[in-house]
This record gives C-alpha cells, sequence and structure tokens, in this order.
C-alpha cells in the first residue's frame, strides 16, 4: 500500500505561483514514477506533469514553461511549482504513484485562480 497526502493549494491571483507538495508512505519502494493530474469541473482528468525514478520529466503543453516537478528522495516527496496561473488552471489538482502494487492517488488539492 501507498499513501499520498497533498498540500499547498488555495486562492491565487492571476499571474502568481504557487507549489504543491504530495508526500508518499508505505511501500515507497514499489513506486517507479510519480506526477501530477489535475480535474476541472466538468472535464477530464488530465496529466499535468510526471517524473520517473530514473529522472525523466513530463509535462503537459498547456504548463510547459510555467511548471516544475521535483522530487526529494530523502523526504519521498514531489512537488509541482506553477507559475504565471491562469484562472484556465483552476482545477481540483491529484498526486499519482503507479507502482508495482497499484495506482494510487492522493486525495486532491483544490486550486483557484481568481482576481
Amino acid at each position: 500500500q501507498v499513501q499520498l497526502v497533498e498540500s499547498g493549494g488555495g486562492l491565487v491571483q492571476p499571474g502568481g505561483s504557487l507549489r504543491l507538495s504530495c508526500a508518499a508512505s508505505g511501500s515507497i519502494f514499489s513506486i517507479y514514477a510519480m506526477g501530477w493530474y489535475r480535474q476541472a469541473p466538468g472535464k477530464q482528468r488530465e496529466l499535468v506533469a510526471s517524473i520517473t525514478r530514473g529522472g525523466r520529466i513530463n509535462y503537459a503543453d498547456s504548463v510547459k514553461g510555467r511548471a516544475t516537478i521535483s522530487i526529494d528522495n530523502a523526504k519521498n516527496t514531489v512537488y509541482l511549482q506553477m507559475n504565471s496561473l491562469k484562472p484556465e488552471d483552476t482545477a481540483v489538482y491529484y498526486c499519482n504513484a503507479p507502482s508495482t502494487k497499484g495506482d494510487y492517488w492522493g486525495q486532491g488539492t483544490l486550486v483557484t485562480v481568481s482576481s
């Protein structure tokens, strides 16, 4: 089992920044990648960014140049730094950890970009 706990969401003005954190615990050794997804009202969940254990990183086109995903292996925590936020970035952001024991998700953290 893998447990994921997200933090860092909230209300941000357009053009602002925030950093989301996702702390993993449990069967950490089974995780082979971590990522962030988001789901806006009325829309499907979509990938924002992902990072593999080997360090390969992937970003959605919509956030390229504005998002940075990073991982602190000592803390078993993955971060998503988002800059130049836009109203269309408003969504519930979910941490994801695919592993050899299954596909795990956090509870989600709401990010609202509004003035």
